[in-house]
Parts: structure tokens; C-alpha cells; sequence
């Protein structure tokens, strides 16, 4: 069943649950199929790899994905954990249509510039 994925790419999120409780960090990849992100620097794992023409190979530490519901976007106001809310904005000429963004529930600040 597919969820509304509310994070994007680029987004400031914190960690609620797990060994990187607390961590901020930045959205890298989101795979919406399995309803995960890839935080920089956040679940790092140690990847075996095979020497190539381009890598040197050895150990190497990777971001593994998290799952949505275990990370939360960052206020931009507050730099606390905030659910996100969409509204639309009224345009100002004639035959436009509205712009949906997105917006902090905590502070009430526009997440999209």
C-alpha cells in the first residue's frame, strides 16, 4: 500500500528511534516503494568491496535506508522534530491556480521556498 511521502530529497530530518537516536541529517535518496529514506551520515554499515579500475575496494562505511516512520522533518524555526502539513496559497492574478506547500505543524513555517 503506498504512503503520501511528505520528505523529499534535500530535507533536514532527525532520528526518533534506533542506535542514531537524535542525529540530523540531510535526505540523500528516497525509495518509495519500500517507504524508506537514506539520511547522510546516519546508519552507516561497513560494505565489503571488490577492488575495480575506479575503487581502490576494501571496507568502506555506507548509509543503509531507514524506514519513514523512525525519522521526522526538522523545524526550521525551532531545529525540533515537526509533522508536515500541506496549504495552498492564493495566487495573485487571474486564471492561476493555487500553489500547494508544504508547511511545519509546530511552527507553522513554510518548509518549501
Amino acid at each position: 500500500m503506498a504512503v503520501k511521502m511528505k520528505i523529499r530529497k534535500g530535507d533536514r530530518v532527525v532520528v526518533l528511534t534506533g542506535k542514531d537516536k537524535g542525529k540530523t541529517g540531510s535526505i540523500l535518496r528516497v525509495i518509495t516503494k519500500d517507504e524508506r529514506v537514506v539520511v547522510q551520515g546516519v546508519n552507516l554499515v561497513k560494505r565489503h568491496t571488490r577492488a575495480d579500475r575506479v575503487n581502490a575496494g576494501g571496507i568502506i562505511d555506507k548509509e543503509a535506508p531507514l524506514h519513514i516512520s523512525n525519522v521526522a522533518h526538522v523545524d526550521p524555526k525551532t531545529g525540533k522534530p515537526t509533522r508536515v502539513g500541506y496549504k495552498f496559497i492564493e495566487p495573485k492574478g487571474k486564471g492561476e491556480k493555487p500553489t500547494k506547500i508544504r508547511f511545519a505543524r509546530r511552527s507553522g513555517e513554510v518548509i518549501d521556498s
